[in-house]
């Protein structure tokens, strides 16, 4: 390892750097085998520690991803399509157990009973059951898909609950200490949604915000969601969920997808962009053997928008705040400061990535990877600056950003219309890491707050193949990569007597394509981004997607 402007890394000589948007790189290592079924590891195993895991982390590491790929001749077609496995890396006195389990899903359970896919996914269609009559057969292409419980995004909370969610309308409740299924949970028996996203946020005080869609005969609705904080003996679940308010989409028969929002001290942002959501398709899918990925499409020749709405009141502000064209899945943190509303995200100027991570390119070797990866849009940090007091006084057709030595710029161009262009959030050195993605901060203590610090991934793959931290005061960045290794999203846990911003841990699943059961747990200083501890398991897992850390009491 040699240091690198802050940078710990080990660099491969083939791949040639270009400081440019689209880095392009050559003899990508395969990923095959991140994409390949694990068996899960139902009673905790002990890792083997190096270094040294701090005695003062109390607490689990759950992580959601998918875990298998076929039942029996059938075989699914996308990465978002495997079905969930939830992993745990529970922490003490420094030491460290790792135990997993396949989420016991409607879907999971009716596909292995059946030994063959029965349900569809993202990027699957389930065949007719053989074992029906040709007419019943025929018939079954004409129902509406149902939708899919295979909820392997991430672990989020409510009032108190774990459950692991996807993006249809059902969740799952688990018990985080053992990764138990204990019950299916469904969105619409609580509020008139058809699925929430993975993504929630949550208030100091314990509420949660989240976003789901409805649909009618008129089309869809985009909905702002509210869950109150505690539940008392006699609630349920999500009882006293309410919608906030409810956003009528710029094509209500094309609605955009979404993956998740913004959320300010006041403020709930929801992005409206481009990546469109073909409803006629999805409602003729089975007849026309298409999956839901299909009915998905990318319109760079529509604006990005921005919508407000008050926390409050659930008021939609009249005001849009428009852009460009852009793809975003995640969000950094947005903050209120002197009249302004900071937004800042993770996108890229192509919203072609969803079809791109089908498993066949995720399973290309050589050349054929190359291009695969080549041909995506990189993912970067940007801030978006939204001025919160617009009136019909307000200027036409000037910048209305004061804030010192930003460059970002916002000009209202009529009474309901600011027009947005964004500052970057990175110096020219993040190119060469492929961008940043999965983004984390402090965010207990920083979320909706004026913040120095965000974690990621970089990309000089089609998975993370670097862990990044990014000083928003001058820019730079510090480092850890080692090749061949492959790191899933940043997860910062503050120390128990935190006094800046930074100061706590980075914890982080490496895994492997090349080294058999060479999976482990990384804990990094998230001050210095040096390497205190490794807690390594002897299990292979594929690349997940998110997580969070549950302290323990």
């Amino acid at each position: 390892m040699s240091p690198i402007n802050n940078t710990v890394c080990e660099e491969d000589g083939n791949n040639k750097v270009k400081e440019v948007n689209r880095t392009e790189q050559k003899g990508l290592e395969t990923i095959a085998p991140l994409v390949r079924t694990a068996e899960e590891t139902p009673d905790p195993i002990p890792a083997q520690v190096q270094g040294t895991i701090p005695h003062w982390i109390n607490g689990s590491l759950l992580r959601n991803g998918p875990g298998k790929f076929e039942f029996g001749n059938t075989h699914f077609n996308h990465w978002f399509d495997g079905m969930a496995m939830l992993h745990q890396f529970k922490m003490e006195k420094g030491q460290v157990t790792y135990m997993s389990r396949f989420l016991h899903s409607d879907a999971y359970k009716k596909n292995s009973e059946q030994d063959r896919i029965m349900m569809s996914e993202f990027g699957t269609l389930s065949m007719p059951d053989p074992c029906k009559n040709i007419f019943q057969r025929f018939f079954s292409r004409f129902e509406v898909p149902k939708a899919t419980d295979n909820a392997n995004v991430n672990f989020v909370k409510y009032k108190g609950d774990y459950y692991v969610s996807t993006e249809t309308n059902l969740m799952h409740r688990v018990n985080p200490e053992n990764l138990e299924t204990l019950e299916q949970v469904d969105w619409s028996k609580f509020i008139a949604v058809n699925g929430a996203t993975a993504h929630p946020h949550y208030d100091p005080d314990g509420t949660t915000y989240n976003m789901g869609n409805s649909y009618g005969r008129s089309g869809a609705m985009y909905n702002i969601i509210s869950v109150p904080p505690e539940k008392s003996e006699t609630e349920n679940y999500l009882t006293g969920a309410k919608v906030l308010c409810s956003i009528q989409p710029a094509n209500k028969y094309q609605p955009s997808y979404y993956h998740s929002f913004a959320m300010s001290e006041n403020y709930v942002v929801f992005i409206e962009q481009p990546i469109k959501v073909d409803l006629l398709r999805i409602i003729t899918s089975k007849m026309r053997g298409m999956t839901f990925s299909d009915a998905i499409h990318w319109d760079p020749s529509l604006e990005t928008i921005l919508h407000l709405i008050d926390k409050r009141t659930g008021e939609v502000s009249p005001v849009k705040y428009h852009t460009k064209a852009l793809s975003t899945f995640h969000q950094i943190n947005a903050f209120e400061e002197d009249g302004f509303l900071m937004l800042d995200l993770c996108c890229s100027d192509d919203g072609q990535a969803i079809n791109i991570y089908h498993l066949q390119n995720l399973r290309k070797s050589g050349e054929a990877l190359d291009a695969v990866y080549n041909s995506m849009s990189r993912t970067l940090p940007r801030r978006y600056v939204l001025p919160l007091n617009v009136t019909n006084d307000t200027p036409t057709d000037q910048n209305l950003n004061t804030r010192p030595s930003s460059t970002a710029t916002c000009t209202k161009t009529d009474s309901t219309r600011v027009f947005c262009q964004h500052e970057d959030l990175h110096g020219d050195d993040l190119y060469q890491y492929g961008g940043l993605e999965l983004p984390h901060i402090n965010y207990e203590r920083y979320n909706t707050k004026p913040y120095r610090y965000f974690y990621g991934c970089g990309f000089r793959h089609m998975f993370g193949d670097t862990l990044l931290k990014m000083d928003l005061n001058d820019k730079t960045l510090k480092v850890w990569c080692h090749k061949g290794l492959f790191p899933s999203e940043p997860v910062f846990v503050p120390s128990p007597d935190a006094v800046e911003e930074d100061d706590g841990v980075i914890l982080s699943v490496i895994v492997s394509p090349s080294q058999d059961k060479g999976t482990f747990l990384l804990v990094l200083n998230a001050k210095t981004f040096e390497e205190l501890g490794r807690a390594n398991v002897p299990v292979n897992i594929p690349y997940g997607f998110h997580g969070t850390f549950n302290a323990s009491d």
